[in-house]
């Protein structure tokens, strides 16, 4: 693993995932599977930005959070294990090096929160956890994800919920936030249906808050979040490939990550598709981190840490 300097909130560098001794590890996933070989994901250097993005005043341990309720972190233990290295024109090679870095973590008994990175990197993410299952999978995301193939390709960030939906271990899908046009056809949205997909959409969620959507998770669960940044509105987090006018608040995306962790257990998160090039101000980036940081925090209280 490439060593993370800095780390995220300035927790400890573990940079053996086979050697994390905490609750979770960060890992950060720069490239996963290109639609273009040889060309840079949009999102490579989310993972960097992201650990830079909160200034001391949001990463003190001792310090209350009003946001999770609990001081920052929820007391758990977190190690940052760096970047999984990347090939360009490889991705097959990513995609066994990412599920590796967490099948390991997972091994271990931490919780793996992956920074990517675009949307690929989540499809090894899912596939490392199937000794984690049954999994539901709670996805944020302005895009359902679920076409089968573009150009030839079935592993790329168009198809993450798609390939997930052929794992055995997959037992749930409740995707938020949905908007707009994207990469889906119709046919994709009847079959992302037809198989037990839970859509629900952003104005979904605007008219009718969020306890609709949290009530398609399974009380006692696990989850896996995986959290693409574009399904939060471009007013919080502008830094991404595809705006979509309306996505999901600040506060609704604490409601999501806190009423999810009040039914189910999180054994798994992700948050990718971020662009800090498309981000001049860095708000989005601390709006994300800040994110993480409530994901943590409420896997703390879940282990009692809290």
């Amino acid at each position: 693993m490439i060593s993370a300097n800095p780390t995220f909130c300035g927790v400890p560098a573990c940079p053996d995932p086979a050697a994390v001794d905490s609750d979770i590890a960060v890992i950060g996933a720069p490239h996963g599977t290109p639609y273009r070989p040889g060309t840079a994901s949009h999102a490579a250097s989310a993972p960097s930005a992201l650990r830079r993005a909160l200034g001391w005043y949001s990463v003190g341990t001792e310090q209350f959070d009003f946001d999770s309720m609990t001081s920052v972190m929820g007391g758990a233990r977190v190690v940052d294990c760096g970047d999984v290295p990347g090939d360009l024109a490889d991705g097959a090679a990513n995609r066994s090096r990412i599920g590796a870095a967490v099948a390991a973590i997972a091994d271990r008994g931490a919780v793996p929160i992956m920074l990517g990175g675009d949307d690929s990197v989540p499809i090894p993410m899912i596939g490392a956890l199937s000794r984690r299952g049954p999994l539901t999978i709670v996805q944020i995301d302005a895009h359902i994800d679920w076409r089968d193939e573009i150009g030839g390709e079935r592993m790329g960030f168009s198809s993450t919920m798609r390939r997930a939906s052929e794992m055995a271990w997959v037992e749930r899908i409740v995707q938020i936030g949905a908007r707009g046009p994207g990469s889906a056809r119709a046919r994709d949205v009847v079959e992302a249906r037809a198989w037990g997909a839970r859509l629900i959409t952003a104005r979904d969620v605007h008219a009718q808050g969020i306890a609709p959507a949290l009530e398609q998770v399974p009380n006692g669960s696990r989850v896996v979040l995986a959290i693409d940044v574009d399904g939060i509105d471009p007013a919080v987090v502008p830094g991404v490939i595809l705006p979509a006018f309306g996505g999901l608040t600040y506060q609704q995306m604490l409601d999501v990550i806190h009423g999810v962790a009040a039914r189910a257990e999180i054994v798994a998160a992700d948050f990718v598709e971020f662009v800090p090039e498309r981000d001049p101000h860095g708000l989005g980036a601390q709006a994300i981190a800040r994110l993480a940081c409530n994901v943590i925090a409420a896997i703390g209280k879940q282990r009692g840490r809290g």
